[in-house]
């Protein structure tokens, strides 16, 4: 390979790479100007009532969110809240186009992008101590925009506890955190 050759294509990716993140820096400008902020807040999930069109999934322990159907009843980890907590924003730093916007005492709240069009998604977590070094979770993930999801959420939040499962599993959560 010449110098050349590779200068030309060292300077062909790099201007591809820029092109994309001015195409995504855009988009997300876009989707603000039409819809507003990305971030749809926090959740109250003793509370919580599903909305009515197909856009959103809930993982939750039974009991936990009474107003709500579940999707997935959400485990009991033998680790303690604070462990668990960790290992979630662990599994959600793994997953592509996602970002912490909002934490409270008791909430985490991301920010999930698909990859092409970039809409937006906001994922909202919250551990709940079980006693006894033990503890749950709740996860909800609506869409900002759009009627149907496709799946998109369910899938994500399955795929979430699956890392979630693997992490507690091999020892990232241990109990004297």
């Amino acid at each position: 390979m010449t110098k050349k050759a590779v200068t030309t294509g060292l300077v062909g990716f790099g201007l591809g790479y820029a092109l994309w993140r001015a195409y995504a820096a855009g988009m997300d400008r876009a989707w603000r100007g039409f819809f507003g902020s990305p971030d749809l807040g926090p959740v109250d999930f003793a509370a919580l009532a599903r909305r009515p069109t197909p856009n959103d999934a809930l993982a939750c322990p039974p009991g936990l969110c009474p107003g709500a159907k579940s999707d997935i009843d959400a485990p009991v980890y033998p680790v303690p809240a604070a462990s668990l907590r960790a290992v979630i924003a662990q599994a959600a730093a793994s997953e592509p186009n996602t970002v912490l916007i909002g934490s409270t005492k008791t909430q985490d709240r991301f920010l999930v992008r698909t990859r092409l069009m970039r809409f937006p998604d906001t994922v909202v977590t919250q551990v709940f101590e079980q006693g006894k070094g033990a503890s749950t979770l709740a996860l909800y993930s609506r869409s900002q925009i759009g009627r149907s999801d496709f799946g998109v959420n369910l899938r994500r939040l399955e795929r979430w506890l699956e890392r979630i499962d693997a992490l507690v599993e091999g020892g990232q959560a241990s109990s004297e955190r």
